[in-house]
């Protein structure tokens, strides 16, 4: 404990540049996330037969449309894990977030051209660049966050997802109505393009490398993460990691995670406004509140994952498992009560959409932090493994989705669609409670000969253990 009291008398009073680095990478998060779902409210617009001009696509292409994304996103996982510990974080955001910028631009001329297959070509490239984004999350935040305040600041970072998630929904209706479907690009694209410029002059990989911070914030953090002499960059042990149950269930219940959430982020426009007979308006701003309200649960299940560890009312492990059936269970039972509300009751669905998305927050104390209790040294490997094979459910989710509604307007079809999702979240999860624990994996600490290598990243885990902080 020793660690954890020098980090706590040497910490600077007030705000430093460590909380500059949290709101850019927050930033980072919401934008990708609204360059990631602007097309499930844009083709609503897209394909409204009142329009003057529209695209008469089916529901099947549409659903083709918005799975695409994913199509290039999971290439990339693996590799882009590996990328971001040898080349650190800085340059692949950038990259992710600038060609996702740029694409968001020419979109709305790619569709004119080349009608729906050359839009799926633009979602792919954008889906292939934001490979990066959750490995390089992972690597910024184990550069720049003392442990000291993780709980907080990581979920803040991680949160700004929902964020975007939400706030695209919200101003996409009123964008589309006032100004074209054609909008909605060009305002994500503009705000990609202003936070690249941002964060090429104040973003960094390490406080090491910032040109703003103070030696005193420095010292903190590497006091704090033990991260003191050279740092090495160890090989992963890929025969272990692949042979590992505990990481399994990781990445059952992170599979599970994706075809229910991305099920009802890409699908939700479309149910509100074909059955429940929302105009695009009203659409966005229902469709926004789940997401919201996940945004907003997502704090106060964070730091009652510290009270409950801190207390020792739980172990861990428990803990984990406590607050992943929290985000999965729950929504599986509302999505259920959402398939028996009662048609046009509007009131009824959005709130069985808005409990079932909003206590998911438990999945960010649930199975996304095993990666991190299981092996932190490799812990975005660990995330881009999990992140490719649960995106290939975040592609199958909309194509299945697609092939089960043949009637938009009948709710009977939607209730197949919401059942598959409650079922899939129940099993992935009751797979995570069996299996699953958050004991420290052996083959996470390297065969090094060199003892005094390795001392300051033992006492780092050895103080997070002591500590619990996530």
């Amino acid at each position: 404990m020793g660690v954890a009291t020098n980090a706590l008398e040497i910490r600077p009073k007030g705000l430093g540049i460590r909380h500059v680095q949290t709101i850019l990478l927050f930033l980072a998060m919401l934008v990708a996330f609204m360059m990631r779902v602007n097309i499930s409210m844009a083709i609503v617009d897209m394909t409204d037969e009142r329009k003057d001009e529209y695209f008469d696509w089916s529901h099947s292409v549409q659903s083709v449309v918005l799975s695409s994304f994913f199509w290039g996103y999971v290439i990339l996982q693996v590799p882009a894990g590996e990328l971001a510990r040898k080349f650190g974080g800085k340059p692949l955001i950038t990259i992710s977030v600038s060609v996702n910028a740029l694409i968001s631009l020419l979109l709305p001329t790619a569709a004119k051209i080349g009608d729906w297959k050359l839009v799926c070509v633009c979602r792919i490239l954008q889906g292939f660049t934001q490979a990066f984004v959750y490995p390089c999350m992972h690597h910024l935040v184990s550069q720049w966050v003392p442990l000291e305040e993780k709980g907080l600041l990581t979920t803040i970072v991680y949160a700004g997802g929902q964020l975007g998630i939400a706030i695209q929904l919200i101003i996409s209706g009123f964008i589309a109505t006032d100004w074209g479907w054609q909008a909605i690009f060009y305002t994500n694209g503009t705000l990609g393009a202003i936070w690249t410029v941002v964060y090429l002059i104040f973003g960094s990989d390490s406080p090491e490398t910032s040109k703003y911070i103070s030696k005193e914030e420095v010292k903190y953090i590497q006091v704090s993460l033990g991260r003191v002499g050279e740092q090495k960059i160890y090989p992963a042990p890929w025969l272990k990691i692949m042979t590992s149950l505990p990481f399994w269930a990781v990445i059952v219940a992170h599979c599970g995670q994706n075809w229910g959430f991305f099920t009802l982020m890409t699908e939700m426009p479309t149910y509100m406004s074909k059955v429940l007979n929302v105009n695009l308006k009203n659409n966005g701003v229902l469709s926004s509140l789940p997401y919201l309200s996940m945004y907003i649960l997502s704090f106060p299940m964070g730091y009652m994952t510290d009270v409950i560890i801190r207390n020792k009312w739980l172990n861990v492990s428990n803990t984990r498992k406590l607050f992943n059936t929290i985000g999965h269970w729950g929504p599986a039972i509302a999505l259920i009560g959402l398939s028996y509300a009662p048609a046009g009751d509007t009131v009824l669905a959005v709130v069985m959409l808005t409990v079932a998305v909003g206590i998911n927050a438990g999945q960010y104390t649930g199975y996304l932090l095993v990666h991190i209790d299981l092996a932190p040294n490799f812990s975005a490997s660990l995330m881009g493994i999990t992140n490719f094979l649960a995106n290939i459910i975040s592609i199958i989710a909309p194509l299945v989705c697609g092939f089960i509604v043949n009637d938009e307007t009948q709710p009977s079809e939607w209730r197949k669609v919401f059942f598959v999702a409650s079922g899939v979240y129940f099993f992935g999860n009751l797979f995570f409670i069996l299996f699953c624990t958050s004991k420290r994996q052996p083959w996470n600490e390297p065969k090094e000969s060199d003892i005094e290598s390795k001392e300051p990243e033992n006492k780092a885990a050895e103080r997070q253990t002591d500590t619990n902080y996530i």
